[in-house]
């Protein structure tokens, strides 16, 4: 007769501090693959992380309430505005700020804070339209070229890339608005030829620094194809820096836009945008300066808000910063 060992009250405590915990990793990782017993602590744990890093970088929490502010106004634009952006109203030309215009009106009387909180619709749709398409091809281009390499990667990154970047993006636009015409697609569309380039050298990059290593190594030789490679192993390792470019990327394509539509070159009138506004208003800049100060501060906080997210997402998503922050 075999006699089992008592366990004493120390010994058990002993034991269940000896288990191992699973690591904040762990959790995400088991969550992504579907193993939903791990997903309340693991929602928690990146919960109280999210939470630490918006107290910790102030300029991004203020970044990401700012952008939630355009946002909530580019798709209630119809119940936020006051008035309607394109109703003329000559006597009340040229009004400043008062109760009944808090922006004032412009050389149409139009009211401008119903033409700016219409204007950010604009610019968030080409924003989020032009770095979709940008960072879409940039990714299927920058992966071919970085995976594969030799000739392919020589003519994709010295010939195709290198032609692209010989050329100002913004002259780029302009030049193929101008052979197509004034409109939202051939905006989108101008925008996207010239911004896909920055996305692809640096999927490339990360995809070289990352081709060799010995997962990608292990799936090639348990057969996996490169398609299942490329997206299932290499992507969601390289993905972090390409986030933090998508959100750099907003605030360019933003300015891009009022850019072009400041040079007549964006979505036709009426239609209003912030670029469009501001080229309007350069004529009234000394006896009605807030036809300017409104539309350009829109700009700034939406560019500031974008870039200070991105700053606030490389912070977060690297792990060395990540440590010397105590996050």
């Amino acid at each position: 007769m075999v006699r089992r060992k008592r366990q004493t009250p120390d010994s058990m405590l002993i034991q269940q501090e000896s288990k191992p915990r699973p690591h904040v990793a762990e959790l995400v990782w088991a969550v992504m693959e579907g193993d939903l017993r791990w997903q309340p602590m693991a929602t928690s744990v990146q919960f109280m992380a999210l939470r630490r890093a918006a107290e910790h970088n102030l300029l991004a929490t203020a970044g990401a309430l700012m952008i939630t502010v355009f946002v909530v106004c580019a798709l209630f634009a119809p119940w936020l505005a006051p008035r309607d952006p394109v109703r003329i109203d000559l006597p009340a030309r040229l009004m400043s700020p008062s109760a009944a215009h808090w922006f004032g009106t412009d050389e149409l009387g139009r009211d401008i804070l119903s033409r700016v909180v219409y204007g950010a619709r604009i610019s968030m749709l080409v924003g989020t339209c032009v770095v979709a398409a940008s960072l879409t091809l940039g990714l299927i281009l920058g992966s071919i070229a970085g995976y594969y390499g030799g000739f392919l990667d020589r003519f994709l990154n010295v010939v195709v890339m290198n032609a692209f970047m010989s050329f100002p993006g913004i002259l780029l636009a302009i030049a193929f608005v101008a052979f197509l015409g004034p409109g939202l697609f051939n905006l989108i569309l101008a925008l996207s030829i010239g911004g896909w380039v920055g996305y692809a050298r640096l999927v490339r990059a990360q995809v070289l620094a990352v081709r060799e290593r010995e997962f990608v190594e292990g799936a090639r030789a348990l057969g996996a194809s490169d398609l299942r490679i490329i997206v299932r192993h290499i992507l969601p390792n390289i993905i972090q820096p390409v986030i933090v470019q998508a959100a750099i990327g907003m605030a360019g394509a933003i300015l891009a836009e009022a850019t072009m539509s400041f040079l007549g070159l964006g979505v036709p009138p009426p239609t209003p945008s912030w670029g469009s506004m501001l080229n309007d208003a350069r004529s009234h800049l000394f006896d009605a300066p807030h036809l300017v100060l409104f539309p350009a501060g829109a700009v700034m906080l939406a560019v500031l808000s974008f870039n200070f997210i991105g700053d606030g997402l490389r912070d977060y998503l690297d792990p060395r910063s990540r440590i010397e922050v105590g996050l």
